[in-house]
């Protein structure tokens, strides 16, 4: 194999399977282009061609696609070639520890709320407004942190989303004003949002094509953080709370309900808040998190591209280095010059290095992003063709769908068992231990969808449609429960189903878009069904009045 020259900016050499080998020198990817002739070109350019497969490109020839693709289509190919290293495991590992907060974070304010009601001596009519300001953190951060992974980086996201549950977690339990509580919450959320859209487009991207499957495991995390999340309930607080007889200090004498003896709540919490250090501690601290490939030939930056796969091939301990040069990228990049003013391959030969310089920058902004549009421009490529708008509309409808059921069954499906005069809730232990039973089978789902996804001929987009539906019979069938164990054996059904299509819709949607705008889609559709999360129980209301067989359900059910 060549020898290669370092990368612009690093200096030494690395090793690979004890032998000493320089990088590739950008500067001088220009003069080797010079000395070669049309049929050089050519023979290149059809060369890296052949190590495409043909399962990723399809029905699709490698000359038709755009540069962005072939660039990408060829970084795949090298992590393919890399396996399943070291560096993946790390990057699934912690990625999946973020979908962990996700549902965790929501179980734990499902969980407290009941306890902050009583200490702080909350109106039945104002509690909802923690689950609310909790929700609209999450619609803000599941934006915003969708755009910022497409505009500054994934590196960057991969930190600060957790670094922002980390700092106002812990803050969570010190406050005793419901108002700060609830403006906490919303902060929290504002971090949490965004791990779903940042984790899943950077597992995608470091991922080799074989263990693609492993982006539906990534949510076997959500239901071990929801159970994980309840076993703590289920252990501090009913241990560490007031008699539900008590009142709130705020509005009772002595014997009241005050913060020391209602510490319970905080305890979960502040453990949870401690836990979230842990992970943000890993992921800025312990594992050195490289830029994603993807976004960088989205940039522009194909050398530092290359640098991160010779990072990674190192962290992997792989015998052997990648063997993409940024000769490759270059000769790609006057290929694609070259058809872009109408011109036939021709022998490179630019009149001076500083009109060369200008040429591969008129290149770098009609194949990436610049000028004006450096900070928003990217979503340009979500409306340039009509199967990104159909995917998206078709996506849009299926998270607002999931959400919206899953809205109405956590906040209805309680108030029908009380209409039947079913004790659904019954002691505070009870109850934790009832949402352990309902939450454990869910981790089967996701496992389920992870096989799918990797090894079932049967299509994935059948399955969330079959999913979905056996989702609306279980809420349907809900009409039929009599007792506590049916409510716990339907609600476990219908959340085993809900895994299921969550998991394979959360995998399917950063595989369906380019990286350029990957995380922005991404979290534009969590946003969309985070909205729907918070507009729900509100149009419940209006159809759900306190009957035993409500018209509520079926509103669940015919999304």
């Amino acid at each position: 194999m060549a020898e290669r020259e370092p990368l612009t900016g690093s200096t030494g050499s690395v090793q690979y399977g004890g032998t000493e080998r320089p990088r590739v020198r950008t500067t001088s990817s220009r003069r080797v282009l010079n000395r070669m002739t049309t049929q050089e070109i050519r023979v290149k350019i059809r060369k890296m061609a052949d190590l495409v497969s043909s399962e990723e490109l399809g029905d699709r020839d490698f000359t038709d696609l755009s540069l962005y693709e072939k660039k990408s289509l060829l970084i795949n190919r090298e992590l393919d070639q890399m396996g399943m290293g070291r560096y993946q495991w790390c990057v699934f590992t912690l990625c999946g520890l973020g979908y962990f907060l996700d549902l965790g974070w929501a179980q734990a304010f499902g969980l407290v709320g009941g306890a902050i009601q009583q200490e702080l001596g909350v109106p039945d009519s104002q509690i909802g407004a923690l689950s609310t300001a909790f929700n609209f953190g999450l619609c803000i951060g599941a934006f915003g942190w969708g755009l910022l992974v497409d505009i500054v980086g994934r590196r960057w996201c991969f930190n600060f989303t957790c670094l922002f549950s980390t700092v106002f977690g812990l803050c969570f339990a010190l406050p005793s004003n419901y108002a700060l509580t609830c403006l906490l919450a919303c902060l929290i959320g504002l971090g949490v949002g965004g791990n779903i859209p940042v984790d899943a487009t950077i597992t995608l991207e470091f991922l080799p094509t074989k263990n693609r499957y492993l982006l539906a495991a990534l949510s076997t995390f959500q239901p071990i953080g929801t159970v994980a999340v309840s076993l703590l309930a289920f252990a501090l607080i009913p241990k560490y709370s007031c008699d539900t007889s008590l009142k709130s200090c705020n509005i009772s004498e002595a014997p009241c309900c005050s913060r020391s003896n209602n510490m319970g709540w905080r305890y979960t919490i502040m453990i949870l808040g401690f836990f979230t250090l842990l992970i943000f501690f890993c992921r800025f601290a312990v594992f050195k998190f490289r830029e994603s490939p993807k976004y960088l030939l989205s940039k522009g930056h194909d050398a530092h591209a290359l640098d991160v796969l010779h990072s990674i091939s190192i962290f992997n301990k792989n015998e052997k280095p990648p063997t993409l040069t940024i000769q490759d990228l270059r000769t790609l990049d006057y290929a694609e010059e070259r058809r872009l003013r109408g011109l036939p391959p021709a022998q490179y030969n630019p009149a001076d290095e500083s009109a060369a310089s200008a040429n591969e920058d008129n290149l770098v902004k009609k194949v990436t992003i610049g000028g004006f549009q450096k900070t928003f421009g990217h979503l340009q490529g979500l409306f340039k063709q009509r199967i990104y708008v159909w995917l998206f509309v078709s996506l849009a409808i299926a998270y607002m769908a999931l959400f919206w059921s899953f809205a109405l069954a956590g906040y209805f499906l309680p108030l029908i068992l009380k209409a039947k005069g079913i004790d659904a809730d019954g002691s505070v232990e009870d109850t934790y231990r009832s949402y352990i039973w309902i939450y454990t089978p869910g981790v089967t789902a996701t496992l389920v969808a992870a096989w799918i996804t990797g090894f079932s001929k049967f299509g994935r987009r059948w399955i969330m449609v079959i999913s979905s539906a056996l989702m609306g019979a279980s809420l349907a069938l809900y009409q039929l429960v009599d007792s506590r164990s049916a409510n716990i054996g339907f609600n476990a059904m219908e959340y085993w189903f809900q895994s299921l299509y969550a998991a394979l819709l959360y995998a399917y949607t950063p595989e369906a878009f380019p990286a350029t705008f990957r995380g922005s889609t991404s979290g534009m559709l969590s946003t969309l069904g985070r909205i729907a999360s918070i507009i729900a129980p509100i149009v419940g209301g209006s159809v759900y009045h306190g009957s035993d067989s409500p018209g509520v359900l079926w509103l669940a059910v015919s999304t």
